[in-house]
């Protein structure tokens, strides 16, 4: 049987790749031009460089699939290999995803236990054992690591304390900029639109000291969508 027209263009998209995953044809046939914007996109997002180093870039990667339960990424695992990542690494992202989605038990105890504990700090708890937790990584890596595990998750209370925490290790914005956009595929788009509204609540709450772009993003008016804009609903 000849090979329709369309699936022969994902040639290219397997040669830069070195892999196709079944989407990719189903796109080919049903919308070449979204498959071409599409392969665009995921190119700017995971294979070109930007801020993080091709080694901390994978590690977050990691995260993001362990949280999200994603087995089709196992080509993230062979590129954090190839970019000088060990097995302990690996252990190391898989403690740090397991620490921050199981922040939910110190969510637990600050909405439900508090008034019985009011010497009990959750999110210093939390942020303590995670300290104690990641020493075999730089504090900067594993708290974006974490932030990226946070946004596939949906944990946004959890998020604001380790954006906060991030802030505290004197971590570059870029830097976790670009780990929750990581989040934007395997966690969902909406999920990472409510992470960027997090960090930016976070800032303009003056409570941590954000660089002047970043200050200038978040004080943007009109950031509240088509609620905010139809006036159906105040931010």
């Amino acid at each position: 049987m000849p090979i329709n027209t369309a699936l022969q263009n994902l040639e290219a998209i397997r040669d830069k790749r070195g892999y196709l995953l079944p989407h990719h044809g189903l796109l080919a046939l049903s919308a070449p031009n979204l498959l071409q914007q599409y392969d665009d996109l995921y190119s700017s997002l995971a294979l070109t460089d930007r801020y993080l180093n091709r080694h901390d870039h994978e590690f977050v990667w990691l995260g993001v699939l362990m949280s999200t339960q994603e087995a089709l990424g196992t080509h993230h695992v062979q590129r954090f290999l190839d970019a000088g990542g060990t097995p302990d690494e690996l252990g190391s992202a898989a403690a740090i995803t397991a620490i921050a989605t199981g922040s939910r038990h110190h969510l637990f105890i600050e909405d439900h236990w508090t008034p019985h504990l009011p010497e009990v700090s959750p999110a210093q708890q939390y942020l303590t054992l995670f300290n104690k937790m990641t020493t075999d990584i730089a504090a900067p890596l594993a708290h974006i690591t974490a932030c990226a595990v946070h946004t596939c998750v949906g944990n946004w209370r959890a998020l604001d304390w380790q954006i906060r925490a991030a802030y505290a290790a004197q971590t570059e914005e870029l830097l976790l900029a670009e780990a929750l956009s990581l989040a934007m595929f395997p966690g969902s788009i909406p999920h990472y639109v409510h992470a960027a509204d997090v960090w930016r609540r976070i800032i303009l709450s003056k409570e941590v000291v954000a660089s002047e772009p970043f200050q200038q993003w978040a004080s943007l008016s009109g950031q509240g969508g088509f609620d905010e804009a139809s006036h159906v609903k105040q931010p």
